[in-house]
């Protein structure tokens, strides 16, 4: 009998938990967690996000749920308290994807789509940062939003709205962009509760449809609502409640000077 119990804790001993979530925690909230659940930590890197405050953590290995033994060490990256600095790049004159292109990889968000008539078509005629045109060279925080303003032939020329249903939102935002239009308001339903939610909630309708035939003036504006409820997947229009009206806001048509 002895010798059986003696068998269960020595099997017991060192049993392996799963790995808690420290995603967006503060450095004292982290701490307090590792020591309720009996693991170290040790921050390695930073890097620069908007996805967590500044100093909270943004990345973890072993990932939450992973099965580990106590006092095993994790790996942290935080979000870092000051963000890089980053050199704006010449946009002029490059064909609109390759203009997109040139912004993420340097470090940059792209913002709004604007055009206005001129003898090129989706070619960049100016490039904007809040507002007021920002010359290659200057420096600004890594994450900054970029407008772009673009050529838009002298014709009335227009883009077909995209089939956006089902895709994150990233992804979403990507598409519209290279249609020649601008997001507008994204709206978040009632499941979608924290940050997580958020990288995995999917577009479930948009306004304007996708139609085959359907198209809009170059840059205007695509409104989307987004859920991580799959059977709003269903197309079955009786399940849009009245909270699923378009937000009251103007749509970012073309503009001219």
């Amino acid at each position: 009998m002895m010798l059986l119990i003696w068998l269960n804790l020595y099997t017991r001993h060192g049993q392996a938990k799963p790995v808690p979530d420290f995603f967006g925690l503060t450095m004292e909230q982290t701490a307090k967690l590792a020591k309720k659940s009996k693991l170290r930590y040790q921050v390695i890197d930073s890097v620069y996000t908007t996805l967590v405050p500044r100093g909270c953590v943004a990345e973890q290995n072993p990932k939450p749920g992973f099965k580990v033994k106590k006092w095993r060490n994790i790996v942290l990256t935080i979000n870092a308290f000051h963000p890089e600095m980053v050199a704006m790049p010449n946009l002029v004159d490059l064909p609109k994807r390759q203009a997109i292109l040139l912004i993420g990889s340097s470090g940059l968000e792209i913002g709004v789509l604007k055009y206005r008539p001129d003898l090129s078509i989706d070619v960049v005629i100016d490039q904007l940062y809040n507002g007021k045109k920002v010359m290659e060279g200057d420096s600004l925080q890594k994450g900054s939003v970029i407008d772009l303003v673009l050529g838009k032939g002298l014709s009335n020329q227009r883009a077909s709205v995209p089939d956006l249903i089902g895709m994150n939102l990233e992804p979403a935002k990507n598409r519209i962009l290279v249609s020649s239009l601008n997001l507008g308001t994204y709206i978040y339903d009632n499941t979608i509760i924290n940050g997580k939610d958020t990288l995995k909630a999917f577009v479930y309708k948009q306004n304007p449809e996708f139609k085959n035939d359907a198209t809009l003036q170059l840059g205007s504006a695509i409104y989307l609502w987004l859920t991580v409820d799959s059977t709003k997947l269903r197309g079955d229009s009786t399940l849009f409640n009245n909270s699923d009206t378009i937000p009251n806001v103007t749509p970012l048509n073309s503009t001219s000077n």
